[in-house]
């Protein structure tokens, strides 16, 4: 059967507990916090997301096949650099991110005030434009391990447009 379907989705989530002394970085920008994430690389929660979205759609498995959390060739990434390879696999592969969409479920600190800064960077490492990329901030009204500001859970949808 050929494949001729313009376009292919694709979701990701992807969550991390939170501890001090760690630096928190959300969606490719630094958030002024006293804790961060507990991870392997930078621990950007929204970018694994993200990464695990656009490898579904193109059906290459996940970030943890990929970028594997025992391989020391990835302790400490910038996360951004995860991204930018796998957008290269989108592209290798014949396909753009058309849009992408993610939500951020975190109880504190607050990120609204970041959102602008994340979809300009994600889009500039993905190489279009900010009005392709949605950024979403939201609590879980106290609930649950993000309630109990434990970590942070984030989803993301990624349409991926054939360059063809």
């Amino acid at each position: 059967m050929a494949n001729n379907i313009p376009f292919r989705v694709g979701n990701g989530f992807d969550v991390h507990a939170v501890a001090e002394g760690l630096p928190m970085w959300l969606g490719g920008v630094r958030i002024d916090s006293p804790v961060g994430f507990v991870a392997h690389s930078d621990g950007d929660v929204a970018i694994h997301a993200l990464c695990d979205a656009i490898l579904g759609a193109l059906a290459l498995g996940d970030i943890g096949k990929h970028f594997p959390d025992n391989d020391p060739a990835w302790k400490g990434i910038d996360s951004k650099q995860l991204l930018a390879r796998v957008a290269e696999m989108a592209r290798s592969e014949g396909w753009e991110v058309a849009n992408a969409d993610i939500t951020i479920a975190l109880q504190a600190p607050k990120i609204g005030p970041y959102v602008p800064q994340m979809r300009t960077t994600l889009a500039s490492v993905l190489g279009i434009s900010p009005d392709r990329v949605s950024v979403k901030a939201t609590t879980t009204e106290r609930l649950g391990f993000v309630g109990r500001a434990e970590g942070c859970a984030v989803w993301a949808t990624a349409l991926l447009a054939s360059q063809a």
